[in-house]
């Protein structure tokens, strides 16, 4: 049997307080790993789970930082080093929440802010995180990308455009870093089912399962699954990859 042990490993997952987060965290936790809980402003959900984390035998820190602010993001580097130590895994899961509309009725700052987000948060987690696990000769940079930067649907200029572009730094990353041992590689959800779902009795929506291959949504845990993949040493020798968890909804040509 094969089993996936993250043990003496420690991950910094961006974003864990939130939806698709926390079961990104308690998963690496499960198989293992030492997790650094990220959060911008749900102190209460953050701390909870760092509990959760701590009770599976683990160590666990919350951190707060705003991941598009660089100087924030050091902070963040020097609270890590401080206590769990530099992390082995980064999963960069952090994403701002804004309104969908047109391209021509986004609001300019919409397109700003989520290049922040998308772009910016893993440039800084890179500059900050990466030199230690090149140093180290092993290392695993996590993003978590989107279905809509291929589908490009109506309504989500702002969102696909700035995915995009994150993706345009993970493929140049994986290259930069690859020689290290290092691996850079992205997890496309599609639209996910998550606890706020299933407390809202919303997991089914026939309209947009009937464009998925599976003719399902996904689930969190589902998405965490190909994550602890990616953390893992399954996943040794393969970098650069744009994977989509989404049911077929999106299948990237060669």
């Amino acid at each position: 049997m094969i089993a996936i042990d993250l043990s003496g490993k420690t991950a910094l997952v961006t974003g864990a307080a939130g939806q698709l987060g926390r079961v990104m965290a308690r998963t690496l936790a499960q198989s293992g790993a030492d997790v650094a809980v990220h959060y911008l402003s749900n102190a209460a959900m953050a701390e909870a789970l760092r509990d959760e984390i701590t009770d599976m035998g683990r160590r666990a820190l919350t951190v707060q930082a705003d991941v598009t602010d660089f100087a924030s993001v050091l902070a963040m580097r020097e609270r890590l080093a401080e206590s769990l130590g530099a992390p082995d895994i980064v999963v960069a899961n952090a994403v701002s929440q804004y309104a969908w509309t047109t391209i021509l009725e986004q609001e300019p700052a919409d397109f700003q802010d989520q290049f922040n987000t998308c772009v910016m948060q893993n440039v800084y987690l890179a500059k900050a995180f990466l030199p230690t696990m090149m140093a180290r000769g092993w290392g695993r940079f996590i993003g978590v990308n989107t279905e809509c930067s291929a589908l490009c649907n109506p309504a989500s200029g702002a969102y696909a455009s700035a995915k995009r572009g994150m993706d345009g730094i993970y493929r140049v990353l994986a290259k930069e870093a690859g020689g290290s041992g290092v691996t850079v590689n992205q997890v496309a959800p599609g639209w996910t089912i998550s606890d706020r779902d299933r407390d809202t009795d919303s997991e089914a929506a026939a309209r947009y399962s009937a464009n998925v291959p599976m003719r399902r949504r996904g689930t969190d845990q589902e998405i965490a699954n190909a994550v602890l993949f990616f953390a893992s040493d399954l996943s040794s020798f393969i970098t650069g990859v744009y994977l989509p968890v989404c049911g077929g909804a999106v299948m990237p040509g060669i």
